[in-house]
């Protein structure tokens, strides 16, 4: 189609997605498989890879948008842009998990992390006690600077005794068979308590300009 020759794209195929490292296909396809094609980034720069008429470009992209160029009988057309945005997603899924106590009164909240680093394709769960019910509300918040980490909160409120128990986040790779899973154990009591052992009697002598200790265990 000399009035159209370049495919038309659907919206979904023109935001690529790409882990890094990975090659990938900017989907810019020919009607006319003998047209001669250049690949032009944000600066209208060509850009040089393997063309295919059938996929398009093929190759290691820098993120960024990219179209194509091509000319038919003298007049220059240009096809969609598409977006190249790149993943950071190593191998390996290094996992932390972190409360900042592990003992709570009834009626407190309950505040677990769970932090995945250098990765961006990742699928997380979560199993904690009160699962079952949806007690728990979770956040995530995405951290590029200084280096890329994925942070999930997990948040119970109004804590109980039924709280008590393993918290566990399972971190899954999106697009490899790798997981990690890291687990802390909380624990919920009805109400706060405290021990005291005095080592001294209730009634204590002591003469002028003499140094007395008075100790007491607590637990």
């Amino acid at each position: 189609d000399p009035d159209m020759p370049f495919v038309p794209s659907l919206p979904e195929d023109q935001f690529i997605l790409v882990e890094e490292g990975d090659p990938t296909v900017i989907p810019c396809r020919t009607s006319d498989p003998s047209a001669e094609v250049t690949l032009v980034n944000s600066l209208d720069k060509p850009v040089y890879a393997f063309y295919d008429s059938k996929q398009g470009f093929i190759g290691n992209f820098l993120a960024g948008p990219y179209t194509c160029k091509t000319i038919v009988k003298g007049v220059e057309f240009k096809s969609d842009e598409f977006l190249i945005y790149i993943l950071r997603a190593t191998s390996q899924l290094p996992v932390e998990i972190e409360a900042l106590k592990t003992v709570y009164k009834t009626g407190e909240t309950i505040v677990v992390t769970c932090v995945v680093f250098d990765n961006e394709v990742v699928n997380l769960q979560w199993n904690y006690p009160g699962k079952v019910k949806e007690k728990g509300l979770i956040k995530l918040d995405d951290i590029k600077v200084p280096s890329q980490k994925l942070v999930y909160t997990l948040t119970i409120p109004d804590a109980s005794v039924k709280d008590t128990g393993d918290y566990e986040c399972t971190a899954r790779h999106a697009t490899k068979e790798v997981k990690e899973n890291k687990k802390v154990v909380i624990t919920v009591h009805d109400k706060g308590f405290i021990h005291l052992e005095p080592q001294f009697s209730p009634l204590e002598a002591v003469n002028l300009h003499e140094v007395k200790n008075f100790v007491v265990d607590v637990q």
